[in-house]
């Protein structure tokens, strides 16, 4: 199941989530597609995170070098077309500036917990997808019952239906603690340094969620960003004895 949409818009261009996806795409045809394996990995063991190398003082800044490298075409895929899903309402509420200060917050934490998990292992871990993980909790915790399309395969086919954020993403963040309890620290997937930028995404989205009503906000818009005109009062007028047509209903995910 991939969330391929969401039912959000955020009425603003979203610069950085754009500006990120471009670098990753970049720095990744620079090193992958014509590289031979022994090259891959030197770039691998150079500017990915090697717990064990980083606990002897060693690669210091590789935490953030880490974010912007890939295993592959599946593992970039992924994380940029998470990026581009959640990316744009996150980055509408903070600003594109504090939202590139919380990508890369989110990012450090995730390669923190991962290091703190198995500060021994030797395996070089790599990805964006612990800053992603930190967007996907602001997401989690800011719209929550927003509508998000997941493309299903099955038998005979492929299929879109919607379900809520709080639904999609409460269930990826129990795979990543079961998956992380259930493997070696040095497996191949980091699955601490996914929970840990998705609770990092939540406690530092936190502040913006309260700026935004907190639980105030999720009753009157339904977990949406508000509607432009919604605090504005509209004056409307008619001539005598018009009768204007009853409101229309306002369905949970509607905002026209």
């Amino acid at each position: 199941m991939l969330p391929v949409r969401d039912h959000n818009p955020s009425g603003h261009v979203p610069v950085v989530s754009w500006a990120l996806i471009a670098v990753n795409i970049t720095l990744f045809m620079a090193f992958y597609p014509l590289g031979s394996d022994s090259s891959v990995r030197a770039v691998y063991l150079e500017w990915g995170m090697v717990p064990a190398r980083l606990g002897a003082g060693e690669g210091l800044l590789t935490p953030i070098t880490a974010m912007f490298i890939h295993g592959g075409w599946v593992h970039l895929g992924l994380n940029m077309l998470f990026l581009r899903v959640f990316g744009d309402n996150v980055e509408a509420e903070m600003g594109p500036l504090r939202f590139l200060g919380f990508y890369l917050a989110c990012g450090l934490i995730a390669f923190a917990l991962q290091f703190l998990a198995g500060p021994g292992s030797r395996v070089p871990i790599a990805g964006a997808s612990g800053a992603v993980a930190g967007v996907m909790g602001a997401y989690f915790l800011m719209f929550p019952r927003a509508r998000v399309d997941l493309l299903v395969y099955y038998v005979v086919g492929l299929r879109t239906f919607a379900v809520p954020a709080w639904a999609l993403l409460g269930v990826w963040l129990l795979v990543q603690v079961a998956g992380g309890l259930a493997t070696p620290s040095g497996s191949s997937t980091a699955f601490w340094a996914h929970i840990g930028g998705f609770m990092a995404g939540v406690g530092l989205s936190a502040p913006t969620w309260r700026q935004l009503g907190g639980v105030r906000f999720w009753r009157r818009f339904g977990g949406l960003p508000p509607h432009p005109e919604a605090s504005a009062a509209i004056p409307v007028v008619r001539r005598a004895g018009a009768v204007l047509p009853p409101p229309q209903p306002r369905g949970l995910f509607r905002r026209d």
